[in-house]
């Protein structure tokens, strides 16, 4: 299926590993140019690397941003060019009890989780309306609704993601401009993997089973009972970015292999 993307221009903040990587990496096979971004000059430099590996014919370029700096994200802007699809996707988190969880830890996951796509899009969704085509994908989690204990402040930003996407979508109306989120379940990504080596070592069991306990313990709802691949979130996330997905506008995209449960 041609996804009608060549000659696109992708930002996908937060996009040197992972989701967003992966996202990447689909983009440059439907031959659209991408802009990928990470915390660290390093972290861009390696990514490109890879992806020009991968795509010596791909237009891959790349911008350091911090965005829990709100001075660094004034200097992304200035920095971004035309941008036809947005892929709000970079998230940080901290694993620790509601209690141990301070106010720098919270300002922290709001700045990057939700304030990092409300920037972005504040600059870039006007643009898009101005010549009527535009696609902006937030990348929420099943944890918007699940809400672990020790996740409590990364749930709620990315519960705020849904209700942040929904009202942009509002603003779209009449326009060929949709804003939609889709919220992955669990994931192997390189952060996925090294968690479960780290378990599979502290409890002396295979990579395969505590994967399977994890799932028979922790996600019990799950109906895909095992971790998506990269791919298979990132291939959906392309396809709903995409001109062929127009008659998506403001929904909800769950990705989570059943977890989230209900008929909607």
């Amino acid at each position: 299926m041609d996804l009608q993307l060549k000659g696109k221009t992708v930002f996908i903040s937060g996009s040197t590993s992972g989701i967003g990587l992966g996202v990447a990496k689909i983009f440059l096979q439907e031959e659209a140019a991408v802009i990928i971004n990470g915390r660290t000059d390093e972290s861009v430099s390696n990514a490109i690397q890879g992806l020009k590996e991968n795509f010596p014919m791909g237009v891959i370029d790349g911008i350091t941003c911090d965005f829990s700096k709100v001075e660094a994200v004034e200097n992304l802007l200035k920095k971004l060019p035309k941008i036809d699809i947005l892929i709000n996707n970079v998230g940080i988190f901290t694993s620790q009890s509601f209690e141990e969880t301070n106010d720098n830890n919270w300002n922290d996951q709001i700045a990057v989780n939700l304030m990092s796509g409300v920037r972005l899009s504040r600059y870039l969704l006007p643009k898009m309306i101005k010549k009527n085509w535009g696609r902006i994908i937030f990348v929420s989690s099943e944890c918007a609704t699940l809400v672990p204990a020790d996740l409590i402040a990364y749930s709620t930003t990315k519960t705020a993601v849904l209700g942040l996407a929904r009202g942009l979508a509002q603003l779209t109306k009449g326009t060929s401009v949709t804003v939609n989120t889709v919220l992955p379940g669990s994931t192997m990504t390189e952060g996925a993997e090294l968690f479960l080596k780290n378990l599979a070592k502290q409890k002396n069991k295979s990579l395969a089973q505590v994967e399977t306990d994890f799932f028979s313990e922790e996600r019990t709802a799950s109906l895909l009972q095992r971790f998506a691949s990269v791919a298979e979130i990132a291939s959906t996330i392309v396809y709903f970015s995409s001109p062929i997905a127009a008659a998506t506008n403001g929904a909800a995209i769950k990705l989570d292999g059943g977890s989230m449960g209900g008929i909607i």
